[in-house]
C-alpha cells in the first residue's frame, strides 16, 4: 500500500482537554473530554477518546514541545473517524491555517526523537 501522507507522522504522547467544538454555525459543549494524542505531523494530529465527535467540527488546542519553550496554538478540523474494538474513537485531524513558520518545531522534534 502506498503512503499517501504528505508529512511524516511523529509519535507523541500528549493529553488534550477540550471543552467545546464548533463549526460555522454552532458551538457544542462536550464537557472536559480527554483526547489522547498519539501522533503529530506538520499537517495534523491523531488522537483517541471515549467521546463521540462529529466530523467537520473544529477545536482550539495548544501544544508545547519538550525541546523548546515555544507553544503551538492552532485550530484543528476533525476529518476522519474510526470506532475501535475497545469502544474508543480514533480521529484524524488537520491543522487549519497553521503557518509554515512553525515547521522548525516539527523538524526539531523529529531530530530529538531520532537520537
Amino acid at each position: 500500500m502506498d503512503e499517501k501522507r504528505k508529512y511524516k507522522r511523529l509519535p507523541l504522547k500528549l493529553t488534550l482537554e477540550v471543552s467545546s467544538i464548533f463549526n460555522q454555525t454552532e458551538l457544542v459543549s462536550i464537557g472536559n473530554a480527554e483526547f489522547n494524542v498519539f501522533n503529530i505531523s506538520k499537517s495534523g494530529i491523531g488522537f483517541t477518546t471515549v467521546t463521540a465527535l462529529p466530523l467537520g467540527y473544529y477545536f482550539n488546542a495548544t501544544i508545547e514541545f519538550e525541546h523548546t519553550t515555544d507553544k503551538l496554538k492552532y485550530v484543528v478540523k476533525i476529518i476522519r473517524h474510526e470506532l475501535l474494538e475497545n469502544g474508543e474513537h480514533l480521529y484524524g485531524c488537520e491543522f487549519v491555517g497553521l503557518a509554515s513558520i512553525y515547521d522548525y518545531l516539527f523538524e526539531q522534534y523529529e531530530a530529538q526523537i531520532e537520537l
